[in-house]
């Protein structure tokens, strides 16, 4: 990035002094200078810029953009904010007090689990060329993050071709907290009742045979959906039906919990709920305006067109829960907000201020009939709502996307029917695989705990450990 330099202070202008000696004699001696400066070779041209990229590699730690890269580390810590704590107290604050340990141990747990396994192998799944089979994963060019180099000493560092100007160290870490927050968000609708041993061998399944092939199909450039023209600015498809089809499967898999529909699950503490949603709120910003993989003009529009969403969606929630119940609740506040953030995140790069307020009130309402009516009609204990949250709402971004995107923004045009396509193939995919990995699950580690454990609460059942 260039930087504007400040001309130096220039001290006032003086008389020119004059000299002792005659013009002619001063452009005598003066002659030989002003030939050899007339036969003085040319300057050298500039060398052509380096070739694009079609995959990882090593370019000049001159091609880094400072500011460029900042910003992305701070995204990072933004979205891994998201998760830890953001996700933990949300979740943590819903469930019932014999489950508080339980959930958020389980949230740190598939951090961890889903970290390592990014660094082994997930990464170069979802981010890299992948020959033959390119548009649907990627290769193994970066298992064990291989070639992602800095080399001092000859001045190179090693870049994804996604992302030229930024190290590829900061590039694949901000992109695995996408990861985490996607496999982290599954937990809200099996809380209370899953085993935290087959919980882990699950998330680390599904980040290799879901999450890692879906985020080749749309982010990575050979994807078949990124080439159909399909648009995801930070995760709708990838992140929010991913994750809300997987814990439809999930819910129906499990079953009820004990008591579902006959004993009433008091929340353990909705202020630890509302501290998530704020945190939540704030790293969005990453999440989104991150996106963008640069300190530029479209992650300022990024950043302003998230908490517009985010304050809509509120709104529109908290409409909708007044007219059908008269009256409002933080917990439906705090819904909203995150129905109008999942909404705004495929969007987010594409549209105007007034397109995102559209996108949140219509999210809001969406996502309020997600939560109640729908999920009655569905009749499966989806705990926390993440299908009728993040499913519905990642849903309406998407569709909306294509509707509202100005390409005036982007430069690219949308298309209605390749976001239907899309939206169609992920919830589709995550739907039968996210079966197929439960069952795989099911053959090493048992699913559900004995209805003993359950009533006693996982906390103690599971952990030996409680809030208080």
């Amino acid at each position: 990035m260039h930087q504007n330099r400040v001309a130096p202070a220039r001290s006032p202008s003086k008389p020119p002094r004059k000299h002792s000696f005659s013009s002619p004699l001063i452009a005598l001696l003066l002659s030989p200078l002003a030939a050899l400066a007339q036969t003085a070779p040319a300057a050298a041209p500039e060398p052509a810029a380096t070739a694009a990229l079609t995959a990882p590699g090593l370019v000049a730690a001159s091609a880094i953009q400072g500011a460029d890269t900042a910003w992305l580390m701070v995204s990072t810590a933004l979205v891994l904010l998201m998760t830890l704590p953001g996700i933990a107290l949300f979740y943590g604050g819903m469930v019932r007090r014999i489950n508080v340990i339980n959930t958020l141990a389980s949230v740190v747990g598939i951090a961890a689990v889903v970290s390592v396994l990014w660094f082994a192998l997930a990464y170069s799944l979802a981010f890299t060329p992948g020959g033959a089979l390119g548009g649907f994963i990627g290769g193994a060019s970066r298992m064990g993050f291989s070639g992602m180099e800095y080399l001092a000493a000859s001045g190179q560092v090693a870049v994804s071709h996604i992302a030229q100007h930024v190290p590829e160290s900061v590039f694949a870490m901000f992109q695995l907290t996408f990861a985490i927050i996607t496999c982290a968000l599954v937990v809200g609708a099996l809380v209370e009742r899953m085993h935290f041993g087959a919980l882990l061998l699950f998330a680390g399944l599904w980040l290799l045979l879901v999450y890692a092939p879906i985020a080749h199909w749309v982010w990575e450039p050979g994807g078949w959906l990124a080439q159909l023209g399909a648009l995801d600015f930070a995760g709708g498809a990838v992140v929010h039906i991913n994750a809300g089809a997987a814990a439809l499967v999930c819910a129906y898999a499990l079953g009820p919990r004990a008591g579902y529909g006959r004993e009433p699950f008091v929340p353990f503490n909705l202020g630890l709920t509302m501290a998530g949603t704020g945190l939540l709120w704030v790293g969005w910003f990453g999440f989104n305006a991150g996106s963008a993989l640069a300190a530029d003009g479209r992650a300022g529009l990024a950043l302003l067109v998230t908490h517009v969403a985010a304050a809509s969606g509120a709104i529109a929630w908290m409409g909708a829960e007044w007219f059908s119940r008269k009256r409002a609740s933080l917990l439906g506040l705090c819904s909203g907000v995150v129905a109008g953030l999942v909404a705004i995140t495929p969007a987010a790069g594409f549209v105007t201020p007034r397109s995102a307020l559209v996108i949140g009130l219509v999210a809001g309402v969406a996502c309020y009939w997600g939560a109640t009516a729908l999920k009655r009609k569905l009749r499966a204990d989806d705990s926390l709502d993440v299908f009728g949250v993040h499913g519905v709402g990642g849903l309406v971004g998407a569709v909306l996307t294509g509707v509202l995107a100005d390409p005036a923004i982007s430069g690219v045009e949308s298309s209605v029917v390749a976001q239907l396509i899309a939206c169609v193939a992920v919830l589709a995919y995550s739907l039968v695989m996210t079966a197929v990995v439960l069952w795989l699950t099911s053959r090493f580690a048992t699913l559900r705990v004995r209805e003993g454990e359950e009533r006693a609460g996982l906390d103690v059942s599971l952990h030996n450990e409680s809030v208080g």
